[in-house]
């Protein structure tokens, strides 16, 4: 990674060193805030950074998917925003990201999984130890804290609004950023269910037997053994030797109650077939008990988690979605 990116270190007025630099091979600038127990990545969707426009932060889902891959040769490559009209938002908002913990900005391919997230040389298939342990809610919310008190200061940034946008995972951290926040002012939310991670795996379970591709009897099974497991997330001793846990029971509590009391604009989406979020249909039952008038609960018809078509059952990635998805987003945005 040295010989892709060379950071200028200074030290800054707050309590953690900053570099910044432009992505080689890129129209991304890099930021990265040196703490005493963490290093923060974080990218702006530009390199001219002279035009003040409101922040759009977003917050990916799971995995420690990196935000850039060096596939050799000079060649370096995002891998976040390319299913969006990256373009139009950029039109109206400086567009961030930050890197996932115990992630590099830009690792090299041979550091990544089949699924392109990083498992450095250790030659396993799973996230690192290291991912693994800083892998939990409160560590993401702090982190983007960081980022954001950093952004504030800087003389580009409209601090009137702060757009916040998660997906999947991203979304929960999203909420509960949005409620720790006060400078966040508008909230977008996609693939998002406030229901513990098990919910859904108990549910696929259910759908499985339902539609007769398993018995009654190998349900109850399964789902016994996802008992058992949920019962080792919350065992201190388990949490201490499966370091990979630690996410498991950051997230097992629902964000519910956060979402509800919120009092700036919320706008939800989610695909019709993505069954971690058929409770969608709920939250506006919850917002309608708070008095909350000022959201967006938009359910896209036939489209699975990321937003592409199904064909024959599987994700048609030549047709997606997410473009359209985005910019609606942006123009409600743009409205409130």
């Amino acid at each position: 990674m040295k010989n892709v990116i060379l950071f200028l270190t200074f030290l800054v007025s707050i309590p953690y060193s900053l570099s910044q630099t432009r992505v080689v091979g890129t129209d991304y600038t890099s930021f990265r805030i040196e703490q005493e127990n963490d290093t923060i990545d974080f990218v702006i969707a530009d390199t001219v950074l002279n035009v003040k426009k409101p922040l759009l932060l977003f917050c990916q889902g799971s995995l420690p998917v990196p935000l850039f891959v060096d596939f050799g040769n000079h060649r370096i490559a995002p891998l976040q925003f390319g299913n969006f009209d990256l373009e139009n938002m950029k039109k109206h908002y400086h567009v961030a990201v930050i890197s996932m913990p115990k992630t590099p900005l830009v690792p090299k391919i041979e550091e990544l999984s089949e699924q392109y997230f990083y498992i450095g040389n250790s030659g396993r298939r799973n996230p690192t130890d290291e991912f693994s342990l800083a892998d939990y809610l409160e560590n993401y919310v702090r982190r983007a804290n960081t980022v954001i008190e950093f952004m504030m200061n800087e003389d580009y940034v409209d601090t009137s609004k702060i757009v916040v946008f998660g997906h999947s995972q991203g979304s929960r951290v999203a909420v509960a950023l949005a409620d720790d926040n006060e400078h966040v002012t508008h909230l977008g939310l996609s693939a998002y269910s406030y229901e513990p991670r098990m919910h859904e795996i108990l549910r696929r379970i259910r759908v499985r037997a339902e539609k007769g591709e398993i018995t009654w009897e190998e349900a109850d099974s399964l789902q016994a053994n996802r008992y058992a497991f949920y019962a080792r997330v919350h065992n201190d001793d388990s949490l201490k030797a499966r370091p990979h846990l630690t996410s498991w029971r950051s997230f097992s509590k629902s964000s519910l109650h956060e979402l509800a009391g919120l009092k700036i604009p919320v706008y939800i989406v989610y695909g019709s077939e993505d069954i971690g979020c058929v409770n969608s249909d709920m939250i506006p039952l919850y917002f309608i008990e708070q008095g909350k008038m000022n959201y967006v609960v938009k359910r896209y018809p036939g489209l699975e988690h990321n937003f592409f078509p199904l064909v024959d059952g599987k994700p048609d990635y030549k047709n997606g979605e997410w473009k359209n998805v985005m910019n609606a987003f942006i123009e409600w945005s743009l409205g409130d």
